[in-house]
């Protein structure tokens, strides 16, 4: 586990007369960069398209980065209009780019809107390579816009306070659960980045459920609703906003019943984003420390991707390049890696690569004792669904081998090693060596 704590010391005055030190604080920067690739690509998301692809554009697909900085110790936070997180290759290329400006860690977070493009197919024969050449040079070309980006907001870091809110909305519910009632995570976070006059440099939007509200048969990129729901935030609140998806591997949109489609559920989602940002603005300031820790993982398989038997009937189901791209990740078990970063004493994250069932986000809030903790799923990497426990018992999409193919209570054990960071952050384990 690679640990970088950022404490800030406040220098008390000397009785001297020398000038006082400046006041601790938080500094920030934004940036965006555009992912929409620039040719037809296969789609990700619906395994029924298989390899078909793309015939233009619905919405551009945006990745919007904030950096924050506190003592020295500085963190990337990036939401992408992509249906996962970067591959390990790319998470490589990133840090390497990026390795002269010492971050401590990244948290680079798919929406997981099912209308962005396939994103792992390599230059290799069998795997992209001279049939879907356009979607290999758009893999290759990815992390050097995300490197690119993540710099251009680290080169315009200025002073920002940073408070947050949450409250629950009706509009999730559970797809996955037959055990009555269903269990659902109703809870958006929204945090403020604001420079010193109070106006808002940016604005984090957390919130779990998949962004599936655009037809499958409509082969045109797209933000789904977190798009949406940006459009109505921005010119609100006057700034950027990212949206960041939750543990929402069981949630699925829940609309009201006069709303229809992506752009209205946007819309009434941005109206509750837009109220937690006025409750985040009276809310207390964060304490300007931060502290990250990443730690990597190992886990035993539920089912052998690698079995030749295993890859013809993936590749049938979705297409055979993509899972000839993917199978490494999964021979010999699979290595998923977690990012876990503290706020001051307010705001605790965990990034987690693959599809977390939204019982993980719940139980973390229930355990880290602080006032928002939130799950990134989607985050640095993709290994399919993480379901509880529990919901493994029940079986069904997401929770069977078949699409969690990783070891079981793998997502607990991910969360417990993060929450143990989360409190050794703070000082709680005394005695400690």
């Amino acid at each position: 586990m690679r640990w970088q704590p950022g404490i800030l010391l406040v220098a008390l005055v000397p009785m001297l007369g020398r000038a006082a030190e400046p006041a601790a604080t938080f500094r920030a920067g934004v940036a965006a960069c555009d992912v929409t690739p620039d040719a037809p690509t296969p789609m990700w998301g619906y395994g029924a398209r298989h390899d078909m692809l793309s015939k233009g554009v619905r919405d551009r697909l945006l990745a919007k980065v904030v950096v924050i900085e506190a003592g020295g110790t500085k963190l990337a936070v990036v939401g992408m209009d992509l249906g996962r997180g970067p591959t390990a290759a790319m998470m490589a290329t990133i840090r390497e780019a990026l390795a002269p400006r010492k971050f401590a860690g990244l948290l680079i977070s798919g929406s997981h809107t099912h209308h962005g493009p396939v994103i792992e197919l390599t230059d290799e024969p069998g795997r992209g390579k001279g049939k879907f050449d356009a979607a290999v040079a758009y893999s290759r070309d990815l992390p050097v816009r995300l490197a690119r980006a993540i710099a251009e907001a680290d080169d315009q870091l200025v002073p920002v306070t940073i408070r947050a809110a949450s409250k629950d909305v009706a509009l999730n519910r559970n797809r996955h659960s037959k055990r009555e009632p269903k269990s659902v995570d109703p809870r958006l976070t929204l945090i403020r980045l604001d420079r010193a006059d109070g106006s808002p440099l940016t604005v984090l939007v957390h919130f779990a459920a998949h962004p599936v509200m655009r037809p499958g048969e409509l082969l045109e990129f797209s933000a789904d609703y977190p798009g949406a729901m940006r459009a109505v935030v921005e010119p609100a609140l006057k700034a950027p906003a990212v949206f960041l998806q939750g543990a929402g591997g069981d949630m699925s949109p829940n609309s009201p019943p006069e709303v229809h489609g992506a752009d209205a559920f946007g819309e009434v989602l941005a109206r509750a984003a837009i109220e937690t940002a006025e409750a985040a603005k009276a809310a207390p300031a964060v304490k300007p420390s931060l502290a990250v820790a990443t730690e990597s993982h190992h886990f035993g398989m539920r089912l052998d991707i690698a079995n030749p038997l295993n890859r013809v009937l993936y590749g049938r189901a979705f297409f055979p390049e993509l899972i000839e791209s993917t199978v490494p990740d999964y021979v010999g078990g699979t290595n998923p890696e977690t990012t876990t970063a503290l706020l001051g004493d307010q705001i605790g994250i965990v990034g987690l690569p693959g599809e977390p069932f939204h019982g993980h986000a719940t139980r973390l809030r229930e355990r880290a004792d602080l006032p928002h903790a939130l799950v990134f799923g989607y985050c640095n990497g993709h290994y399919l669904y993480f379901p509880t426990i529990e919901a493994a018992s029940e079986g069904g999409y997401g929770a069977d081998p078949r699409m969690s193919p990783i070891a079981l209570g793998a997502g607990e054990a991910m969360l417990d090693r993060a929450l143990i960071a989360l409190y050794r952050m703070r000082g709680k384990f005394p005695g400690e060596p």
